[in-house]
């Protein structure tokens, strides 16, 4: 339970917060504004309504119809205000005498005073506002206040001439309307938020399916199944790279295990040979006494085959470094024809042997490790051996006009069809069956010495043509005087 609740909550839920946060945030901002709106546009019919009832007092108060008394005054008025039970109207002298109420519920004690025995002794007060605002029990009330000047007859010896008037509106009907609107508003923005949570859900997990079935996928990879592939086309945009990605991995993967799987197989095709010579030879030994020159002339043939399994171990071994750039390379000047003529020496017996005359032209001074550069051509060299004709001839020509150094060894012979020059240099591959037949070696030779010249930052490609193959390697030009071979 503590592994679950620790765990991190999901895209597509998080999405689906956000759309639901999001929602709901723009529309209780939408309902704050339009409340404040509405409640704006309420005071304004408010107000507009004070001002209409003010209108009509201060009408009634200066009719010429009116009797002279107050109290004939305010008779005549509350006729006006009957049926408007929501309004109330107090006025009051300038000494602030209570003249005459109206709906006196809709006013505070302190605006009556504190004496209600007659009209004409109370002691009001007005709040000394044009617009005002006061609750009385709870309910809300609006009021406006004005100065009203009565018109005098020559006998009104009692009447005012002046009166101030409060007109109240109560206000609970808004209050209850406002009310309902924004519990109707909080209903809908919790509403919208789960609907909106609903969607956001639904669109991100619709979004983050291509994602789903590249886990899918996989989780049900493995060595025997890289075969399998993600829908590039149904992939939205956004998550398009990765199919891509995804795609190019599961490429790469099974290119890799492919050459692994080839890989075991020739190293236990490679292997099987010198291990049967072996076991038959020593099965042959044992099968009946032998003197020791017979028992001397097996350990001889059985030391060819350890050598030949300790050349393709050490050569296996060779590839590994290389591949993981774990091999020690040097940095010296290298003439390249030094080291051409050296290697010629070398097979100078074999070749004098088959007939087969080695020409080298050409100079060039390159940076790199003596031995490893020295490995790669005597592959190159070794290689030609066995593939050219007795009485046949092998060219190395040395190019340093321009960088890269090109050193090319050319050769009569088999040719090597276009389909397999890319193919020699993987391992333990030889080519046509016409060219395995002069092979010896376990097909690792050509594969080192591409390996030994990309660590160098050169490469070798190979060409064959109208019976002659050339292999070219190309190394950078090292700007070195000293050392040179001059023919």
């Amino acid at each position: 339970m503590r592994r679950s609740l620790s765990q991190p909550v999901s895209l597509t839920a998080r999405l689906a917060i956000l759309f639901a946060t999001l929602s709901a945030g723009l529309l209780v901002i939408a309902g704050i504004f339009f409340g404040r709106m509405l409640d704006t546009h309420f005071q304004e019919l408010d107000v507009h309504e004070l001002q209409g009832k003010l209108t009509l007092i201060r009408t009634a108060l200066q009719g010429d119809s009116l009797p002279s008394a107050s109290s004939g005054r305010m008779a005549a008025l509350e006729n006006s205000f009957v049926g408007h039970d929501n309004v109330g109207v107090l006025l009051l002298a300038l000494d602030g005498r209570v003249l005459g109420v109206i709906h006196p519920e809709h006013f505070t004690p302190e605006q009556l005073g504190p004496d209600q025995s007659g009209p004409e002794t109370l002691a009001g007060s007005l709040v000394h506002k044009a617009v005002s605002s006061w609750e009385v029990d709870g309910r809300p009330h609006r009021g406006l206040e004005a100065r009203i000047t009565l018109p005098q007859r020559p006998t009104d010896s009692d009447a005012v001439a002046t009166v101030d008037v409060l007109v109240a509106l109560d206000l609970s009907h808004h209050t209850h309307f406002l009310a309902s609107v924004r519990n109707a508003t909080w209903a809908g923005v919790a509403i919208a938020a789960f609907i909106a949570a609903l969607v956001g859900w639904f669109a991100a997990h619709r979004g983050l399916a291509p994602l789903r079935r590249a886990t899918a996928t996989a989780s049900a990879l493995s060595a025997q199944q890289l075969g399998q592939r993600l829908n590039e086309n149904d992939a939205p945009r956004e998550v398009r790279d990765h199919v891509e990605a995804f795609n190019g991995m599961l490429g790469r993967l099974e290119a890799a295990f492919q050459r692994l799987a080839d890989y075991s197989a020739d190293i236990a095709h490679e292997l099987r040979t010198p291990i049967s010579n072996l076991m038959t030879q020593t099965q042959v030994a044992l099968s009946r006494p032998r003197s020791n020159e017979e028992y001397q002339n097996i350990l001889a043939s059985n030391i060819e085959e350890y050598e030949r399994i300790a050349r393709m171990v050490s050569d296996m071994l060779f590839l590994a470094k290389a591949e993981h750039n774990t091999l020690a390379q040097a940095s010296a000047p290298i003439d390249l024809a030094r080291e051409a003529d050296a290697l010629i020496d070398f097979y100078e017996a074999l070749a004098e042997e088959r007939g087969i005359r080695i020409e080298r032209h050409g100079t060039a001074v390159v940076a790199g490790d003596r031995l490893m550069l020295r490995r790669a051509l005597s592959n190159l060299l070794s290689n030609a051996l066995r593939h050219t004709p007795d009485g046949g001839q092998i060219t190395i020509a040395i190019a340093a006009d321009d960088s890269p150094v090109r050193l090319t060894v050319r050769n009569v012979g088999d040719p090597i069809p276009p389909d397999q020059l890319e193919r020699i240099f993987d391992r333990f591959h030889r080519g046509t069956r016409l060219r395995e037949r002069h092979g010896e070696g376990a097909g690792l030779g050509l594969a080192i010495t591409r390996l030994i010249a990309r660590a160098h930052g050169g490469d070798v490609v190979a060409s064959s043509s109208a019976g002659t193959t050339t292999f070219t390697m190309t190394l950078p030009l090292r700007d070195a005087t000293s050392g040179r071979h001059d023919e």
